[in-house]
């Protein structure tokens, strides 16, 4: 697991900027809450033609590397992405997709394709007719991904709809070395390979987001926007730092130096959501992650964000979650695989 607390640093930290805050500033700061929890993996060898349909999972990423292609990425629109050895790509938002032999390939889901179980967490499809040499045709590893940003929830929808890691091996060359660490894992099936694939399939992940980030986002607007603007970022970072606190529209206009009207209009107008929206929203999201994964007692959430009354707590809990604290509890943890942080 990545894991970098600063209580939990040997050296000592660096001082902090005491200058204007980038937009970058203000989008790695909320980065450090990003999880990506890997649940469901399969090794995929498959000989053409093919075509395997995914479909739509609530809440879940989907992540694919082409150890052997090309493979042809068909999204639900009918966009085409060709996918060579070595390439991995990242649907942050899941939703139907196929990976295919060629372009025009017909699929069939991949819950109908035989699986055999390699270790925890991890599948193996084999769909090679008698006779076919081994090392021939496509081999792809695929993982399916419980994608958590915390607080930063509306940045996943500000994402494209394919990450492709091509594009961002120019400004981060320290991606391919893992890239190349899958291609041997996967081929090579030595002891242990299914755990360190997993484990890597997270780390690229993981990646490909922080470099879409670092590149500014591409062209993502309004919760990107907000950001981008020193004076409104400055109040999303801080309600960020301090969701439990009691903020009230006087002290978030406050921090961005505004009138309470001139804050409000601009926070709406930026985000779609007014700023006491906003940190409830914020609030429960950040609940249901400590309660459902981290198993958080549900007293000490409600403690923690500022809740005098666990029923207060539980209402609106239930109104942006759509269940109560208690049936969040009682589902079983969400991350059956590894955890990463950064």
């Amino acid at each position: 697991m990545f894991d970098r607390p600063s209580e939990s640093r040997s050296e000592p930290s660096a001082p902090r900027p005491t200058g204007p805050r980038t937009s970058g500033d203000l989008v790695s700061e909320l980065l450090l809450g990003m999880r990506l929890f890997g649940v469901d993996y399969r090794r995929i060898a498959l000989v053409p033609p093919f075509g395997i349909g995914f479909g739509t999972v609530e809440n879940r990423a989907q992540f694919h590397f082409v150890a052997r292609g090309p493979v042809v990425l068909r999204t639900a629109d009918g966009t085409l992405h060709t996918l060579g050895s070595g390439d991995a790509v990242l649907l942050p938002r899941g939703g139907p997709h196929e990976l295919l032999s060629a372009p025009d390939q017909a699929s069939r889901d991949i819950s109908s394709f035989a699986t055999e179980t390699l270790c925890k967490s991890v599948g193996v499809i084999r769909a090679c007719p008698e006779g076919c040499e081994p090392g021939s045709g496509m081999l792809i590893f695929s993982g399916c991904m419980e994608f958590d940003l915390g607080g930063m929830h509306p940045l996943v929808a500000l994402m494209p709809e394919v990450m492709l890691v091509g594009t961002l091996l120019d400004r981060h060359p320290e991606i391919l070395p893992m890239l190349e660490a899958m291609a041997r894992e996967a081929c090579d099936e030595r002891a242990g390979f299914a755990a360190i694939l997993a484990r890597l399939a997270d780390v690229v992940s993981a990646s490909i987001v922080r470099g879409w980030v670092e590149c500014g986002c591409g062209d993502a607007k309004g919760w990107i926007e907000a950001l981008r603007d020193p004076r409104l970022g400055r109040v999303i970072a801080a309600m960020h730092r301090d969701p439990g606190r009691d903020w009230t529209v006087a002290e978030l206009a406050a921090e961005m130096g505004a009138s309470r009207s001139v804050f409000a209009e601009r926070f709406l107008a930026v985000t779609g959501l007014t700023p006491l929206r906003y940190v409830a929203d914020l609030r429960m999201r950040l609940a249901a992650q400590w309660i459902g994964r981290d198993r958080m007692p549900i007293e000490a959430a409600a403690h923690r964000l500022g809740y005098g009354s666990q029923a207060a707590f539980s209402r609106a809990f239930k109104r942006v979650i759509g269940r109560s604290p208690g049936a969040v509890r009682a589902a079983p943890a969400g991350a059956d695989g590894q955890t990463f942080e950064l």
